[in-house]
């Protein structure tokens, strides 16, 4: 990978942290792929979570938005690995919320060993929705505790061309495991079904790589029972994917793993 495909991960310093919030975890042996290593996916489950941890100490928790009638939801991920994380490793979660513009806000996460080691740095796109799953705005009192700058960029886009008619197709149903408590499928339940997909087609080592990169954009909500499929290829050194959902053709998310 490019320098200056990490650039932007790696020329930011981290905001705050007065206008943000740091965490621990230790790579658990489950997180851990046969490599020893942490998997990908286990990076977008330490930043929701070190988000909801952030929120809650502000005084937001999950019973205030349950009261409020509002959730939020990722809606799309920017996430760079810049060096191995290794099971048993002690990780340091940096978040704060950069960026925001009515009803979405971007939060950056970096990831550091404790020698202060950056280790990842993840750009997530948080939107509000209320109980009927419809775009609402942020509520102003929102302003007095994320002192953020309102939004001078866009929503991560991923626009995968058409697949070529040899691209590697793979079955996936939604299992119960997959669904988290709003009762969706959790965001990392769909880095997992990218990378299990670009080693069905022969490729395992690209999610591996280090640098990588990888690219999520969420387009619709999948449910559990469903078969799904993921049609990925390679192209110009890394791999698209579109997952759709068969029955009805509805594309659910789109993604770009370069590395």
């Amino acid at each position: 990978m490019t320098e200056d495909l990490l650039a932007g991960a790696l020329a930011t310093p981290v905001a705050g942290i007065d206008n943000g919030f740091v965490g621990g975890y230790r790579v658990r042996f489950d997180e851990a792929g046969p490599d020893g290593r942490l998997r990908t996916a286990g990076l977008l489950r330490y930043a929701q979570d070190v988000a909801w941890r952030h929120s809650e100490a502000l005084g937001f928790d999950r019973r205030w938005y349950e009261e409020q009638g509002l959730s939020w939801v990722v809606r799309a991920v920017d996430l760079r690995v810049t060096s191995p994380i290794r099971m048993g490793q002690t990780i340091r979660a940096e978040t704060a919320v950069i960026e925001f513009r009515r009803a979405w806000a971007r939060r950056r996460g970096e990831f550091r060993l404790p020698d202060g080691t950056s280790v990842a740095v993840a750009l997530t796109d948080w939107v509000i929705i209320d109980g009927r799953g419809r775009l609402v705005r942020i509520p102003e009192v929102f302003d007095a505790y994320f002192p953020s700058r309102p939004a001078e960029s866009e929503l991560t886009r991923v626009t995968p061309p058409p697949p070529p008619d040899d691209a590697h197709r793979l079955d996936i149903r939604v299992r119960q495991p997959d669904i988290d408590p709003m009762g969706h499928v959790n965001n990392g339940v769909y880095l997992d079904w990218l990378e299990e997909a670009v080693a069905s087609a022969g490729d395992a080592m690209a999610t591996t790589r280090i640098p990588r990169r990888v690219r999520l954009e969420y387009a619709a909500s999948a449910e559990p029972g469903d078969v799904l499929e993921a049609i990925s290829w390679p192209a110009d050194g890394g791999w698209w994917q579109r997952l759709v959902r068969p029955a009805d053709g509805t594309e659910l998310a789109r993604a770009r793993l370069d590395g």
